[in-house]
């Protein structure tokens, strides 16, 4: 059973996070937010109070739909691939989808191979190396150049184990991800997928994306890179306070 807390008064959102992280993570954007929402944060399988991180996609996102209450769900990089298998394995506790700085899988299945391999080592470099020295040389990557010691929250990143981290990388990472580009068009719901600026790879997995799900909407955030929602919270906020809105308009 994966682990969460619920925070809030008002439209029920679910929130999946990212790699290395845990629902805790979330809570900056929550102080945005305010009371705007009723917030279930989950722990992905293998993070924070969820041990268990030998789940693959399939399985999380049916733990996931146990779980979250219906309405909208957010998710960021790994936690958006998640919330996208929701979506498609799901449909009816999903209202909206909002997926950040996401991606649909790895098409080609030399590349998938290849990523696994990259996974798997770097699974057993968390397991060498520890946590802490782990989440270290993690942030270091360019990608995460956009997070201030106070946006990358490192003390709740270390309450993540190695085993766990491992785990979550060989069960649930992209490169044991079943390309889900041709499933796209199967989404009904209404879809925000949103990407920084100066994350140019995702930025077109985004456009991509847009084009090929039908009720769609695409947003670019200016001076931001992966982590969007911490880089620019009160521009996220905007966004996500737009959805809400836009779902109870239709009721």
């Amino acid at each position: 059973m994966l682990q969460y807390t619920v925070n809030g008064d008002g439209p029920t959102v679910t929130f999946l996070h990212g790699f290395t992280q845990s629902g805790q993570t979330w809570l900056p954007v929550l102080d945005v937010l305010g009371n705007d929402v009723t917030a279930t944060l989950i722990d992905a399988p293998g993070h924070g109070g969820s041990l268990d991180g030998k789940r693959s996609l399939d399985d999380t996102a049916s733990d996931i739909a146990e779980i979250m209450p219906t309405g909208i769900l957010v998710g960021y990089s790994m936690g958006a691939r998640m919330a996208l298998h929701v979506a498609l394995q799901s449909p009816n506790q999903v209202t909206t989808l909002v997926l950040i700085s996401g991606t649909a899988g790895i098409e080609s299945e030399t590349d998938r191979t290849t990523r696994r391999d990259s996974d798997a080592r770097l699974a057993s470099r968390i397991l060498e190396i520890g946590v802490p020295a782990f989440v270290n040389e993690w942030l270091a990557l360019p990608m995460f150049a956009g997070l201030t010691e106070q946006t990358a929250d490192i003390p709740e990143r270390l309450r993540n184990t190695a085993q766990g981290l491992a785990d979550s990388l060989i069960y649930a990472g992209t490169g044991s991800q079943t390309p889900l580009w041709e499933s796209l068009c199967r989404l009904t719901m209404p879809v925000h997928l949103i990407a920084g600026e100066r994350d140019e790879k995702f930025v077109a997995q985004a456009k991509r994306m847009h084009q090929l799900i039908p009720e769609s909407v695409l947003h670019i955030v200016p001076s931001a890179g992966h982590t969007v929602h911490l880089e620019q919270p009160e521009m996220f906020a905007s966004i996500l306070r737009s959805v809400i809105a836009s779902g109870n308009s239709e009721k």
